[in-house]
């Protein structure tokens, strides 16, 4: 590992990372994490102004799109572990050949998928959501197929900006982020009040700025003074070994990703027997509520990175240490925002031209949110990122699937179908999840079984 990068790794029992080398990592994540949501309330201010029923399809297919964006983040986090761990260990050859080892597998899954997507879209929305009006079923349709030829450029781009935070070089993928959002708005803007494009003026510029960032990001995956590059590892063979290492942190990761999110969707197939109103008002909340938890979305990332080198280094006290400290930043920035959020609900949902009933209920939700967010989801979504960092992948799979489907899932059907509670309730068995996640993973954490993992690799 070159001398100029004494941030990554320094000898002598010191610190791995100085609170500089922290804030230069956080921030440019936070930054293009408030350009990810910024530009996802703006598509839903935008596609609004086609109605309810715009809004509607596309929050129902949005809950499918996540789902696979959430398996090609399993595989680039997959690849971030190993090539931290690698990083940690001064291998830096071998870190990058598990970059090019990443891209290739992410981005042939992602090419079949998309041609099972594009084929069989009609008979999948059916069996996702059942029943739904026509027209947002015609939004949900136009929705799904266009965004679904943006896969490919998804995995690219996850995977080259996973490797560039393992470097602590997020600033790259904060300024590759904002010309992708920069494109995606601009394209919104001209598609859907210029074109008059209604969902189609969504979907069409996302797609097409995805490509740009994948192809951007990948080009500069090729500099050679990085610590991982791709300089001279181009080759079509897989690396079974290598494969290995990243699968073994990437299925657990992804098939934890996807039951979550599977989950969701048959929480959104009850949402949707509930009308109109309580869809828009459903993806309402779900986009404000992203601004809650923005600090811990970027800080999870940073824990992943952060931690993967802490433990290829073999500092496992550092590694509790850092996350003790991600953690505490994380929750006082959720907190802070908690506060904000509950006070301009009212203001905020007047963008979206819901109607009187739909933004009651939006306001009523976003404020229950806020005061549960502050308390319980970093301990429930941060602390199990150690974990996998340290390769202690099955326990936290495990605890997601279960709390998952057995509180999120079958509370919400109980709830909705049983008790005829309504939609506040199905956001009260999200935060039942969050307890029980919160419990299991703090008590692993505590623990010192996640410690030996990575020793095994």
């Amino acid at each position: 590992m070159r001398n100029k990068k004494p941030h990554i790794l320094r000898d002598g029992g010191k610190m791995l990372y100085s609170g500089k080398d922290l804030r230069k990592l956080i921030i440019p994540l936070i930054i293009e994490q408030i350009l990810a949501i910024a530009v996802g309330m703006a598509d839903t201010i935008m596609v609004s102004a086609a109605g309810e029923a715009a809004v509607s399809g596309v929050s129902l297919v949005d809950t499918v799109n996540i789902l696979l964006i959430n398996v090609f983040s399993a595989l680039a986090t997959g690849g971030a572990v190993v090539s931290g761990h690698f990083l940690g260990k001064k291998k830096r050859e071998d870190a990058c050949k598990s970059a090019w080892q990443i891209l290739l597998f992410a981005t042939l899954l992602a090419f079949v998928i998309s041609v099972i997507f594009i084929t069989a879209h009609d008979p999948l929305l059916r069996l996702m959501f059942g029943k739904i009006e026509d027209d947002v079923m015609k939004a949900s349709k136009t929705y799904l197929i266009i965004t679904t030829y943006s896969f490919v450029a998804l995995a690219i781009y996850n995977s080259c900006a996973a490797l560039f935070r393992a470097m602590n070089e997020s600033k790259v993928t904060m300024w590759v982020s904002l010309l992708m959002n920069v494109i995606n708005v601009v394209g919104n803007a001209i598609c859907i009040y210029g074109l008059h494009m209604g969902v189609a003026g969504v979907a069409i510029p996302t797609t097409i700025s995805r490509y740009v960032a994948a192809v951007v990001i990948f080009l500069l995956m090729f500099q050679t003074k990085k610590e991982i590059n791709l300089c001279g590892q181009i080759t079509w063979k897989f690396n079974g070994s290598l494969i290995k290492k990243i699968l073994y942190i990437a299925i657990p990761n992804g098939l934890e990703n996807s039951m979550f999110q599977l989950g969701k969707i048959l929480v959104m197939s009850a949402v949707a027997t509930m009308g109109t109103s309580a869809i828009a008002a459903n993806a309402v909340t779900g986009t404000i509520a992203n601004w809650n938890n923005l600090p811990g979305f970027a800080i999870n990332l940073a824990i992943v990175s952060v931690v993967s080198v802490c433990v290829g280094a073999g500092r496992y006290d550092q590694a509790r240490y850092y996350t003790r400290r991600l953690c505490r930043d994380a929750m006082i920035g959720i907190s802070c925002l908690s506060i904000i959020l509950y006070l301009s609900a009212p203001i905020l949902v007047t963008f979206f031209n819901l109607g009187p009933d739909a933004a009651q209920l939006t306001i009523q939700i976003v404020r229950i949110h806020a005061v549960a967010s502050a308390f319980l989801w970093m301990p429930a979504f941060g602390v199990p990122n150690t974990l996998r960092a340290a390769g202690d992948v099955v326990w936290p799979m495990s605890v997601a699937i279960f709390s998952m489907w057995v509180f999120r899932v079958v509370l919400a059907y109980v709830f909705t179908y049983v008790c005829h509670f309504g939609l506040v309730s199905i956001w009260m068995a999200m935060f039942i999840d969050w307890v029980v996640r919160e419990i299991f993973y703090v008590l692993r954490y505590k623990g010192h079984k996640w410690e030996h993992f990575a020793q095994k690799s």
